[in-house]
């Protein structure tokens, strides 16, 4: 009777139970061994790269026939930045990472399991609180700061093996309802901590989906589960949302591997069933002070921030891609095997995660996202290059959707090829590396080789100004090119050439060479016969004689 008299003193407003929770959230109807995940970020500053490889990892753990659900968990308010959320979901977004239900702004959400965002939920706690106070699992405490400072160093002094409120140290553990009263009648501020029933040498084992069998000390605290405010601790609400919710798989940072005995023991006094847990290493990073790692930092790394590869133009399926290798390191030789093969294809698992945590690799990322560029057909390839120019690079947005036909010829040259060229890395490299198809970035400078004499430059362009045929075929282009060089010459193979050196100038890549920066003033570049019928014939002509006019 004093508990329920206790509960209904500390939460006279509350006057739902946790059956009607239970009723209003019922269990999904979803396929038999379909997984329900959750990303839980707190709107409290810009998206992180390990926050979005969870997010990855939970979208992933769902798979095709799950949930995956994005909750805010924003009870800690004095660190909240203003349209976190709706940074946080763009960000997920902009990687083509898009829960399935969940938080979609500050303001809007969708789904039958919200609220989603803790702030709103508040009398849900707050009923299984009065719930747990009524069955004699949790008491107000009423100890001051100075008080709790105080056992902190009576701890100390003792050298109490475990520092916190529980046993002897908790004042209030016992408290009638009339102190209680009278305390709160005075106005007196308080918590709401468990009444843990953990023993100082008691043991639990569970298993980590990540890093397998775990066995570590049981809770013995007596945890606060309501702040003065009426707020939940994150321990206390993420465990009622998540049984709420229905999650039936946790992956977070390994940082929180040692809340788990805490937060076991409150699935258990609430009678939930606990989701398994897979707690993820973090990403670390080459440290080339001391030669060996660390943390991926907010502080110290700026691709440590999502917006970093937004901004660079890294296409979302690059990123996931290199995700995925990080994420499960088999992933890569089922790559090799399944060249076409989508990623959603890959099967997943959580067990094949590293337990030491991977180490991020911006080179890695860079060559992924080359080959997986390498892929795209044309059309892709312009709409997203045109997306990406629209937001961060006004010039390139201009020119190449003044005439997307011209641009989408030139994003087609040596594309869809049995071995497709791996030039561009990210959507900020397209400007320069195609900066000759415009007079606009253009600059006109010529890169030429150092083997080859101004006057047998201007012989070459010369007599191939008078050869150039536009409606030429592709396949009779080299051959003219081998004519020219021979007569001027130069080897009509490099082979002949390496042969016997002294006998020719040069050879006949030496001569096309030439042409080739004449064109576009550089010696690398895609097929030059696609590139000039790209550029067309007047502009051809243009570079060529504007080169010939230099060396004269």
């Amino acid at each position: 009777m004093d508990n329920l008299t206790m509960s209904q003193l500390l939460f006279p407003e509350i006057d739902k139970t946790p059956a009607d929770y239970e009723a209003i959230y019922p269990a999904r109807e979803l396929p038999e061994g379909a997984k329900v995940t959750r990303f839980a970020p707190s709107p409290t500053g810009f998206l992180h790269f390990g926050s979005l490889f969870a997010a990855f990892v939970a979208s992933r753990t769902a798979g095709r026939d799950g949930v995956f659900y994005l909750r805010i968990e924003d009870t800690d308010k004095k660190r909240e930045v203003e349209n976190g959320v709706i940074g946080m979901v763009n960000g997920l977004k902009q990687f083509g990472i898009i829960p399935d239900e969940g938080a979609e702004s500050e303001t809007a959400e969708s789904g039958a399991y919200g609220p989603y965002t803790q702030s709103r939920r508040t009398h849900i706690y707050k009923a299984y609180v009065k719930d747990l106070v009524e069955r004699g699992l949790a008491y107000p405490c009423f100890m001051t700061e100075e008080e709790i400072a105080g056992i902190r160093a009576r701890q100390e002094s003792e050298k109490a093996l475990i520092p916190g409120i529980y046993g002897k140290y908790a004042k209030y553990r016992d408290i009638t309802v009339g102190e209680a009263k009278a305390r709160i009648d005075a106005g007196e501020e308080y918590v709401i901590r468990l009444k843990s029933p953990g023993k100082p040498d008691g043991r639990i084992k569970f298993k980590d989906e990540v890093k397998g069998k775990i066995e570590i000390a049981e809770n013995i605290l007596d945890i606060v589960l309501l702040k003065k405010d009426g707020t939940p601790t994150y321990h206390f609400a993420h465990v009622i949302d998540d049984h709420l919710m229905r999650t039936t798989h946790v992956t977070r940072g390994d940082e929180w591997l040692s809340s788990v005995p805490i937060h076991l023991q409150l699935f258990y006094l609430l009678g939930f069933k606990a989701p398994k847990y897979a707690h993820i290493a973090p990403i670390m990073k080459e440290d080339e002070k001391t030669n060996g790692k660390r943390k991926l930092s907010k502080r110290k790394d700026p691709e440590a921030a999502v917006s970093y590869y937004a901004e660079a133009g890294y296409p979302a399926g690059a990123v996931n891609e290199y995700l995925m290798t990080i994420a499960n390191s088999n992933y890569e030789d089922w790559k090799r095997a399944n060249k076409t093969g989508a990623i959603d294809d890959f099967a997943f698992s959580l067990n094949k995660m590293s337990k030491a945590g991977a180490l991020f690799d911006m080179v890695k990322l860079h060559d992924i996202s080359k080959t997986y560029i390498s892929t795209l057909d044309t059309e892709t390839v312009y709409n997203l290059v045109s997306e990406w120019a629209k937001e961060y690079d006004g010039q390139l947005y201009n020119l190449i959707t003044r005439d997307a036909d011209y641009a989408k010829r030139i994003f087609s040259i040596e594309r869809g090829n049995k071995k497709p060229r791996k030039d561009i890395g990210k959507w900020s490299e397209v400007k320069d590396y195609y900066s000759y198809f415009y007079d606009e970035t253009f600059d006109g400078k010529l890169g030429w080789a150092d083997d080859v004499s101004d006057a047998d430059k201007l012989a070459i362009l010369e007599g191939y100004a008078k050869i150039y045929n536009p409606d030429g075929a592709a396949e009779d282009w080299f051959p003219q090119v081998r004519e020219l060089a021979v007569s001027l010459g130069f080897a009509g193979a490099p082979k002949e050439y390496k042969q016997n050196p002294d006998a020719f100038k040069g050879h006949v890549g030496d001569v096309s060479g030439v042409i080739r920066v004449a064109v576009t003033g550089r010696l690398n570049t895609p097929d030059l016969y696609q590139i000039m019928q790209t550029l067309g014939a007047d502009k051809v002509r243009e570079r060529l004689e504007t080169a010939i006019n230099s060396l004269k």
